[in-house]
Protein backbone atom coordinates (compact mmCIF):
# COMPACT_ATOMS: atom_id res chain seq x y z
CA UNK A 1 0.00 0.00 0.00
CA UNK A 2 1.42 3.40 -0.95
CA UNK A 3 1.95 6.33 1.39
CA UNK A 4 -0.74 8.20 -0.52
CA UNK A 5 -3.36 5.51 0.04
CA UNK A 6 -2.65 5.59 3.73
CA UNK A 7 -3.20 9.34 3.95
CA UNK A 8 -5.70 10.22 6.71
CA UNK A 9 -9.20 11.04 5.49
CA UNK A 10 -12.33 12.44 7.09
CA UNK A 11 -15.86 11.70 5.91
CA UNK A 12 -16.98 15.27 5.33
CA UNK A 13 -14.04 16.26 3.15
CA UNK A 14 -15.00 16.91 -0.44
CA UNK A 15 -13.83 14.60 -3.20
CA UNK A 16 -11.74 17.39 -4.73
CA UNK A 17 -9.90 17.99 -1.49
CA UNK A 18 -9.30 14.27 -1.08
CA UNK A 19 -7.79 14.10 -4.55
CA UNK A 20 -5.57 17.07 -3.68
CA UNK A 21 -4.38 15.36 -0.52
CA UNK A 22 -3.60 12.15 -2.39
CA UNK A 23 -1.67 14.04 -5.06
CA UNK A 24 0.32 15.96 -2.46
CA UNK A 25 1.23 12.94 -0.38
CA UNK A 26 2.10 10.98 -3.52
CA UNK A 27 4.66 13.69 -4.27
CA UNK A 28 6.53 12.64 -1.14
CA UNK A 29 8.70 9.54 -1.31
CA UNK A 30 7.33 6.18 -0.25
CA UNK A 31 9.81 6.29 2.61
CA UNK A 32 7.59 8.83 4.36
CA UNK A 33 7.62 8.36 8.11
CA UNK A 34 10.58 6.05 7.84
CA UNK A 35 14.32 6.37 7.59
CA UNK A 36 14.06 8.89 4.74
CA UNK A 37 15.07 8.68 1.12
CA UNK A 38 18.35 9.49 -0.56
CA UNK A 39 19.18 12.02 -3.18
CA UNK A 40 22.58 13.14 -4.32
CA UNK A 41 24.05 15.77 -6.56
CA UNK A 42 24.53 15.33 -10.26
CA UNK A 43 22.50 16.30 -13.29
CA UNK A 44 21.22 19.82 -12.88
CA UNK A 45 21.40 19.79 -9.09
CA UNK A 46 23.75 22.06 -7.18
CA UNK A 47 24.02 20.05 -4.00
CA UNK A 48 25.97 17.09 -2.69
CA UNK A 49 25.10 14.44 -0.14
CA UNK A 50 27.55 13.65 2.63
CA UNK A 51 28.13 10.20 4.07
CA UNK A 52 25.98 11.24 7.03
CA UNK A 53 22.93 11.58 4.76
CA UNK A 54 22.93 15.38 4.99
CA UNK A 55 22.79 17.17 1.62
CA UNK A 56 24.32 20.64 1.37
CA UNK A 57 24.58 23.43 -1.20
CA UNK A 58 27.40 25.93 -1.33
CA UNK A 59 26.70 29.62 -0.93
CA UNK A 60 25.94 31.08 -4.36
CA UNK A 61 24.51 27.75 -5.57
CA UNK A 62 21.46 27.65 -3.31
CA UNK A 63 17.83 27.77 -4.40
CA UNK A 64 15.47 30.17 -2.69
CA UNK A 65 12.78 28.65 -0.50
CA UNK A 66 9.26 29.05 -1.92
CA UNK A 67 6.46 31.03 -0.29
CA UNK A 68 5.77 29.26 2.99
CA UNK A 69 2.95 31.09 4.68
CA UNK A 70 -0.42 30.38 6.18
CA UNK A 71 -2.12 29.48 9.44
CA UNK A 72 -0.24 27.71 12.20
CA UNK A 73 -1.45 24.80 14.29
CA UNK A 74 -2.46 27.44 16.86
CA UNK A 75 -4.47 29.43 14.30
CA UNK A 76 -1.99 32.31 13.98
CA UNK A 77 -0.78 33.73 10.66
CA UNK A 78 2.88 33.00 9.86
CA UNK A 79 5.14 33.81 6.92
CA UNK A 80 8.60 32.21 6.92
CA UNK A 81 9.87 35.11 4.77
CA UNK A 82 9.42 37.39 7.79
CA UNK A 83 12.42 35.64 9.38
CA UNK A 84 14.81 36.75 6.62
CA UNK A 85 18.10 37.71 8.25
CA UNK A 86 17.88 34.72 10.58
CA UNK A 87 18.83 31.09 10.07
CA UNK A 88 15.57 29.16 9.70
CA UNK A 89 15.26 25.45 10.43
CA UNK A 90 12.19 23.90 8.75
CA UNK A 91 10.97 20.55 10.03
CA UNK A 92 8.23 18.59 8.24
CA UNK A 93 6.34 16.36 10.66
CA UNK A 94 3.07 14.62 11.50
CA UNK A 95 1.60 13.57 14.83
CA UNK A 96 1.11 10.04 13.40
CA UNK A 97 4.82 9.68 12.56
CA UNK A 98 6.97 7.67 15.00
CA UNK A 99 10.34 9.07 13.79
CA UNK A 100 8.89 12.56 14.25
CA UNK A 101 8.18 11.77 17.90
CA UNK A 102 11.71 10.44 18.30
CA UNK A 103 13.39 13.59 16.99
CA UNK A 104 11.05 16.21 18.52
CA UNK A 105 12.99 16.56 21.82
CA UNK A 106 16.24 17.02 19.87
CA UNK A 107 14.70 19.79 17.77
CA UNK A 108 13.35 21.59 20.83
CA UNK A 109 16.68 21.33 22.70
CA UNK A 110 18.66 22.82 19.81
CA UNK A 111 16.01 25.50 19.28
CA UNK A 112 16.28 26.58 22.91
CA UNK A 113 20.08 26.67 22.66
CA UNK A 114 20.31 28.63 19.40
CA UNK A 115 17.36 31.01 19.22
CA UNK A 116 19.35 33.73 20.98
CA UNK A 117 21.95 33.42 18.19
CA UNK A 118 19.41 34.23 15.49
CA UNK A 119 18.14 30.74 14.67
CA UNK A 120 14.38 30.29 14.23
CA UNK A 121 12.67 26.91 14.01
CA UNK A 122 9.41 26.46 12.08
CA UNK A 123 7.53 23.20 11.73
CA UNK A 124 5.33 22.17 8.81
CA UNK A 125 2.66 19.82 10.10
CA UNK A 126 1.27 17.61 7.34
CA UNK A 127 -1.33 14.87 6.83
CA UNK A 128 -3.02 15.55 10.16
CA UNK A 129 -6.71 16.02 9.42
CA UNK A 130 -7.29 17.97 12.65
CA UNK A 131 -5.22 20.70 14.27
CA UNK A 132 -6.12 19.18 17.64
CA UNK A 133 -3.98 16.12 16.87
CA UNK A 134 -1.02 18.33 15.96
CA UNK A 135 -1.52 20.55 19.03
CA UNK A 136 -1.64 17.49 21.29
CA UNK A 137 1.65 16.27 19.78
CA UNK A 138 3.32 19.64 20.42
CA UNK A 139 2.12 19.68 24.02
CA UNK A 140 3.19 16.09 24.69
CA UNK A 141 6.63 16.61 23.14
CA UNK A 142 7.18 20.05 24.70
CA UNK A 143 7.61 21.75 21.31
CA UNK A 144 7.44 25.54 21.64
CA UNK A 145 8.31 26.75 18.11
CA UNK A 146 5.43 27.41 15.68
CA UNK A 147 4.28 25.03 12.96
CA UNK A 148 2.40 25.83 9.77
CA UNK A 149 -0.64 23.59 9.34
CA UNK A 150 -0.45 21.88 5.94
CA UNK A 151 -2.81 18.87 5.98
CA UNK A 152 -2.75 18.24 2.20
CA UNK A 153 0.97 18.85 1.64
CA UNK A 154 0.48 21.88 -0.61
CA UNK A 155 3.45 23.73 0.90
CA UNK A 156 5.79 20.84 0.03
CA UNK A 157 4.63 20.98 -3.58
CA UNK A 158 5.90 24.55 -3.83
CA UNK A 159 9.53 23.39 -3.66
CA UNK A 160 11.11 23.05 -7.11
CA UNK A 161 12.34 19.68 -8.30
CA UNK A 162 16.12 19.36 -8.38
CA UNK A 163 16.54 21.52 -5.29
CA UNK A 164 16.96 20.53 -1.66
CA UNK A 165 13.24 19.92 -1.30
CA UNK A 166 11.54 17.86 1.43
CA UNK A 167 10.86 14.37 0.09
CA UNK A 168 9.97 12.40 3.20
CA UNK A 169 8.37 12.73 6.60
CA UNK A 170 10.25 13.77 8.62
CA UNK A 171 12.44 16.12 6.59
CA UNK A 172 14.53 19.00 7.91
CA UNK A 173 15.85 21.96 5.90
CA UNK A 174 18.18 24.76 6.96
CA UNK A 175 17.66 28.14 5.28
CA UNK A 176 20.46 30.69 5.30
CA UNK A 177 20.00 34.34 6.23
CA UNK A 178 18.88 35.13 2.67
CA UNK A 179 16.11 32.55 2.78
CA UNK A 180 17.96 30.06 0.56
CA UNK A 181 18.16 26.32 1.20
CA UNK A 182 21.59 25.40 2.55
CA UNK A 183 21.12 21.89 3.92
CA UNK A 184 18.61 19.04 4.04
CA UNK A 185 18.07 15.77 5.88
CA UNK A 186 15.43 13.19 4.91
CA UNK A 187 15.58 11.26 8.18
CA UNK A 188 14.92 11.79 11.87
CA UNK A 189 17.83 13.70 13.42
CA UNK A 190 19.87 13.30 16.55
CA UNK A 191 20.84 16.47 18.39
CA UNK A 192 24.42 16.16 17.09
CA UNK A 193 23.38 15.77 13.44
CA UNK A 194 21.02 18.71 13.69
CA UNK A 195 23.78 20.92 15.06
CA UNK A 196 26.09 19.68 12.29
CA UNK A 197 23.54 20.94 9.75
CA UNK A 198 23.08 24.34 11.38
CA UNK A 199 26.57 25.29 12.60
CA UNK A 200 28.25 25.87 9.19
CA UNK A 201 25.36 28.10 8.06
CA UNK A 202 25.37 29.96 11.36
CA UNK A 203 29.12 30.62 10.93
CA UNK A 204 28.61 32.27 7.53
CA UNK A 205 28.96 36.03 7.33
Amino acid sequence: MSAASRAPQCSNRSRATLLGAVAATAALTLTACGSGGTSGGGGDTNFVMGKDGISTAEKGQRAAAPDLSGKTVDGEQLDVASYKGKIVVLNVWGSWCAPCRAEAPNLEKVYQDLQAKGVQFVGINTRDTKTSSAAAFEKQQGVTFPSLYDPTGKLMLRFKKGTLNPQAIPSTLVLDREGKIAARSLAALSEDKLRKMIDPVLAEK
